[in-house]
C-alpha cells in the first residue's frame, strides 16, 4: 500500500467524493490481498459493503430502454462459494483484462439481483436495468432493432467503466433458438444480442440473471466470461442465513419474543426451506402479521406457512417432529398441562 493511498483516501473523504474513495480503497484492499494479508482485505471489502452509499448526480445515463437503479444498502446472505466467486468478479473487473461479461443463474430467491447490486456497489459504480418491457416488441423485427438501439447508446455512454448493465432475467429473449417452442421472431432477437455481446465496450460491465440456464441458447452462454451457479446453498446455509434475518427483523419488532432454537427447528422441519428472497419474505411477513399480545405468534404463522397448514395444529404431528411440550404450547397457544394430557390420551398412556 502507498502513502499516496492514505492521502488521497482522507481528501475524497474530506470532499465527499464517494466514487473516488471507494475505489482508491478497492485498491487498498487489492494491495493488502497481493501482500499475502488477505484477511485485512476482506475486512475492507465487507466494510465497503455495509457502508452507506450514495449515487453522484454529476453522472447520468437514462433512455427509453435503459433505466438507473436506486442501490440500497441491503443484500441477501450468501453462502461462502458464492461470496468467493463475487470477490473474484471484483478482481477480474479491476485487473481490466477484459474480463467484464457475467451471467448468474439459480432457481428464484437466490440472491442473483442482489448481487448484481453488491458488485456494483463494490466496483464503486452506478447500475442500470434494461426494461424488457419495452424492449420486446411484437412488430415482426422491432426487437432486434431495439437490442441493437440499446447496445449503441451502451458503447457510446460518456463514461463506460462507471456502468453496470444489468439484464434481469434475459430469458425473455435468450431462449434456444433451436426450440420447437421458440417462435422466430425471437429467434432474431437472440442472434442480435450475441453480435451486440461481441461487440460491446470492455469497459462496460454486463450482468445477466437467468431462472432458466437449461432453456437458454449454448451460443448465448459462451459470450459471457464466467457463470455464476447460486443454486449452491446447503440445508445449513439456509438455517443461518433465516437465523440472521430473523435476528435482523427482530430488531424492528420490539415486542416479538426470541427463541432461536424453536425457530430452527420450526425451519428444519419444513418439507422445504425456501431459498432466501422468500425466507427473507416469509419471515417479515410472518411477524407483520404477528398478535401483539402474543410474542411468539409469529413462529406459529410462521410455521402454518411453511407446513402448507390450515386450521387447528396436530398435537401429535408437532410431537412427532421433535417439538417438546413447551414448544407446542408456544405454538399453539394451549397450556403445557393440556398438551400433555392430550398427547397421553392419544397415544393410549
Amino acid at each position: 500500500m502507498k502513502k499516496r493511498d492514505i492521502l488521497n483516501l482522507i481528501k475524497y473523504h474530506y470532499d465527499k467524493d464517494e466514487q473516488r474513495f471507494r475505489a482508491t480503497a478497492n485498491n487498498v484492499a487489492r494491495s493488502f490481498d497481493e501482500s499475502g494479508d488477505h484477511q485485512l482485505a476482506e475486512y475492507v471489502m465487507s466494510f465497503l459493503s455495509d457502508a452507506n452509499t450514495f449515487v453522484p448526480q454529476t453522472f447520468s445515463f437514462e433512455s427509453h430502454f435503459v433505466k438507473m437503479v436506486n442501490i440500497e444498502n441491503t443484500s441477501l446472505p450468501l453462502p461462502t462459494p458464492i461470496l468467493e466467486d463475487i470477490k473474484g468478479i471484483i478482481n477480474a473487473v479491476n485487473h481490466h483484462v477484459g474480463i467484464h461479461k457475467f451471467l448468474f443463474e439459480g432457481a428464484p430467491g437466490t440472491g442473483k439481483t442482489e448481487s448484481a447490486k453488491q458488485v456494483t456497489r463494490l466496483l464503486s459504480r452506478h447500475l442500470y436495468l434494461v426494461d424488457f418491457n419495452q424492449l420486446i416488441d411484437s412488430r415482426m423485427g422491432q426487437t432486434a432493432k431495439n437490442i441493437e438501439a440499446v447496445f449503441n447508446e451502451i458503447n457510446r455512454m460518456p463514461n463506460p467503466s462507471s456502468a453496470v448493465i444489468l439484464f434481469d432475467e434475459i430469458d425473455a429473449i435468450a431462449l434456444d433458438r433451436i426450440d420447437d417452442h421458440d417462435i422466430r421472431e425471437m429467434g432474431r432477437a437472440t442472434s442480435s444480442m450475441l453480435k451486440a455481446l461481441d461487440q460491446v465496450n470492455e469497459e462496460v460491465v454486463i450482468i445477466a440473471t437467468t431462472n432458466l440456464f437449461d432453456q437458454l441458447d449454448r451460443a448465448f452462454i459462451r459470450r459471457f466470461d464466467s457463470v455464476i451457479s447460486f443454486d449452491r446453498y446447503t440445508q445449513q446455509d439456509l438455517l443461518d442465513i433465516a437465523e440472521g434475518m430473523l435476528t435482523t427483523d427482530l430488531r424492528r419488532f420490539k415486542d416479538a419474543g426470541r427463541d432461536i432454537k424453536l425457530f430452527r427447528k420450526i425451519v428444519t422441519t419444513s418439507p422445504q426451506i425456501p431459498n432466501p428472497g422468500e425466507l427473507k419474505n416469509l419471515i417479515k411477513v410472518s411477524l407483520a402479521f404477528s398478535d401483539l399480545t402474543n410474542p411468539y405468534d409469529y413462529l406459529s404463522r410462521l410455521y402454518r406457512t411453511l407446513h402448507h397448514q390450515n386450521g387447528q395444529l396436530s398435537l401429535t404431528k408437532l410431537r412427532s417432529q421433535g417439538f417438546t411440550v413447551r414448544e407446542i404450547a408456544m405454538l399453539t397457544g394451549s397450556s403445557k398441562s393440556q398438551i400433555a394430557r392430550e398427547l397421553r390420551g392419544a397415544t393410549g398412556e
